[in-house]
C-alpha cells in the first residue's frame, strides 16, 4: 500500500506542475509514473530528482549502456523492485542480454571485466553509505576506468539511490 497518494499535473502543487508536465510530455504513456506523481507532493523532492536526471543526461559522458548497468546494479543493492523493473527495462533497451541483466542484478560476471569492476564499485558504495575499499577502487582503475569516469559513476549511483530510497520510503506501487 502506497504511503503517499499520486498527483496529476492538474492537481499537483503549483511549483510541481511544470516539472510534472515535462515528465508527462517525455513519457511514452503521456503521463507521469507513480514515482513522479508521488514526488510531486514536494516540489523540492521532484526538483531534486529531475535535476539529477537532467544533469546526467546533459553532462554525462558514459555510454547509456554503461549508465544503465550502473543503475541496475545500484537498484539491486538498494532492494527496490520498482526501480529494478525500470532499470531492467532500460538495460535491455540499451543492449544488455538477459544473462547479463541477471548478472548485473545478482553481482555475478557479465563477461565484461571492465563493466564488472565498475558495477562492483557502485554496488559496494550503495551498500556501504558511499564507502568503497581501496582494493575495489584500484580494481576499477586497473580495469580501465579513469578518475573522471569513476567520479561520474557516482552521479548515476546518486540518482538511483535517491530514486530507490524514495520508492522504498513512499512504498510506491509499481506501474511499469
Amino acid at each position: 500500500m502506497s504511503r503517499i497518494p499520486t498527483h496529476t499535473v492538474e492537481d499537483a502543487p503549483d511549483a510541481s506542475r511544470p516539472l510534472l508536465q515535462e515528465i508527462a510530455q517525455a513519457s511514452p504513456t503521456g503521463r507521469p509514473l507513480n514515482l513522479h506523481a508521488q514526488m510531486a507532493h514536494s516540489p523540492a523532492v521532484l526538483a531534486a530528482y529531475t535535476s539529477l536526471r537532467t544533469v546526467t543526461a546533459k553532462h554525462g559522458t558514459l555510454d547509456p549502456k554503461v549508465s544503465w548497468a550502473l543503475n541496475l546494479a545500484t537498484a539491486a543493492t538498494v532492494g527496490n523492485q520498482y526501480m529494478m523493473g525500470i532499470a531492467t527495462r532500460f538495460a535491455r533497451m540499451s543492449g544488455w542480454t538477459e544473462a547479463q541483466i541477471t548478472a548485473l542484478q545478482t553481482d555475478t560476471t557479465t563477461g565484461d571485466v571492465k563493466i564488472d569492476a565498475l558495477t562492483r564499485l557502485v554496488r559496494e558504495a550503495a551498500g556501504h553509505s558511499g564507502k568503497v575499499t581501496d582494493a575495489t577502487w584500484k580494481a576499477a582503475q586497473q580495469a580501465g576506468w579513469s578518475d573522471d569516469q569513476l567520479t561520474e559513476a557516482f552521479a548515476y549511483l546518486g540518482l538511483t539511490v535517491f530514486t530507490g530510497y524514495f520508492l522504498n520510503y513512499a512504498q510506491t506501487a509499481p506501474d511499469v
